[in-house]
């Protein structure tokens, strides 16, 4: 059953349309993280010397490559050096421990700094935002002060890394953390882990006694279904979060069990505990596609068109396995996919700095809608703050099948005057 949102059939929608300016160099990196884990990436400068100018920019995405980011080739075209970076969990973030990617951003950051860019603009679109908050909000604390343990309790390379601050942050329709959109999108009504078909009729935001409508017509529901709702997705999280710790405890458990019996137990025995030891559980979060927002248009109204940015039907698309947090480890649920326990929290992190930081809403997102925009905005305590609306969807992505993308066009007439006012 093909569910999947027309966005995504042509491939990646964040890739920019067209040709570089003529003449820009393109240089492939494989870059080396303080933990010695390899990025890669693709750095792009204008054709001569004369044209650069001493500004480097980031753009990077936990999970997705950014490398051919729509922003590149503005940035370029006005003499400004680019840097799309991939992290470590490209493509896949069973593992994706966030206090672990900032190393990779860490590695960026160093790099564009070492090529003579005097000032590193971080370009967060999506994903991108919380991440690069999140090693902001590190890279300016003092080596020792930095976060010690992830929220597994593993300890981090965070106070053996350098990690050089940026000078601004840019957010694309940027969201909160990722924990924070499972937070308003994992369906309450799951009842059984183990069963992703077993639901309560009474928090199915997809029942029609709740108030849901046949697709496309707009959904209606009550505030009192809404409440129950937004609470269950709390207490959802909360029970991951709590099998997720005692999946880890159980780990470490075994592991200083078999530590204990080396030279007491025989092999044998001592090779069961070792099993044990050495498992590594995988969490399966079913049915991760459940926002009210989704199909009642008139909760927190926008110019946003019916369902996800997935799928234009997300009553179908929520049993699928394409998903937010579909395969993680218990340590990269906490870490990553949580909303009760990651520290990559754009709002919290954000409020640590006094970097200029501007945030550009998309008016047609269907997954980051106004009041979390506003949210982020008022949690930005830097003086230079900007706020831009834009006419446009989540990755200012053309209508399907078209060849241009004229709301990166207007995006970027902002975007690089914001940049070249500051730091020119």
């Amino acid at each position: 059953m093909l569910l999947i949102s027309k966005t995504y059939w042509l491939g990646m929608p964040f890739n920019y349309k067209g040709a570089l300016p003529e003449g820009t160099e393109v240089r492939p990196l494989h870059l080396q993280a303080a933990d010695m884990r390899w990025i890669t990436g693709l750095y792009y400068t204008p054709a001569t010397a004369a044209k650069r100018r001493p500004i480097g920019v980031l753009v990077m995405h936990p999970r997705a490559d950014f490398s051919r980011h729509y922003c590149i080739p503005r940035f370029v075209e006005n003499g400004i050096s680019v840097l799309g970076l991939t992290t470590r969990c490209l493509n896949n973030d069973v593992t994706a421990i966030h206090e672990d990617l900032i190393l990779d951003v860490a590695a960026g950051v160093q790099y564009l700094r070492e090529q003579g860019a005097e000032k590193v603009i971080l370009v967060g679109n999506s994903g991108g935002g919380a991440l690069f908050s999140f090693y902001q909000e590190q890279a300016e604390k003092a080596v020792g002060q930095r976060i010690a343990t992830d929220p597994a309790g593993k300890p981090t390379k965070l106070n053996m890394a350098t990690m050089i601050p940026a000078d601004a942050l840019i957010a694309l329709s940027a969201h909160a953390g990722e924990g924070q959109v499972l937070l308003h999108c994992i369906d309450p009504a799951v009842t059984d882990e183990s069963n992703p078909l077993a639901s309560d009729p009474a928090l199915d935001m997809y029942n029609p006694d709740n108030g849901f409508a046949p697709p496309p017509t707009s959904s209606q529901y009550s505030a009192e279904f809404i409440a129950a709702f937004r609470a269950g997705q709390r207490a959802r999280v909360a029970r991951l979060d709590a099998h997720a710790r005692a999946l880890i405890a159980d780990a470490r458990t075994a592991e200083e069990s078999y530590k204990k019996t080396k030279n007491v137990l025989d092999f044998a025995e001592r090779q069961a505990i070792g099993r044990h030891a050495a498992f590594e559980p995988v969490m399966t979060i079913y049915r991760t596609m459940a926002n009210p927002n989704y199909t009642d248009l008139t909760q927190d109204p926008s110019a946003r068109g019916y369902g996800s940015l997935f799928s234009e039907r997300p009553d179908l698309m929520n049993y699928q396995f394409i998903g937010f947090g579909r395969l993680v480890t218990p340590a990269a649920w906490l870490s990553t996919w949580s909303g009760l326990s990651s520290n990559a929290d754009f709002c919290r992190n954000i409020a640590s700095t006094q970097i200029p930081v501007l945030i550009v809403n998309a008016l047609r997102d269907k997954e980051i809608h106004p009041a979390d925009a506003r949210k982020m905005f008022a949690a930005v305590t830097s003086p230079d703050k900007t706020f831009l609306d834009q006419d446009a969807e989540h990755y200012f992505e053309p209508a399907f099948g078209e060849q241009t993308a004229p709301d990166v066009e207007r995006l970027m007439t902002h975007v690089v005057p914001w940049v070249l006012e500051r730091f020119s």
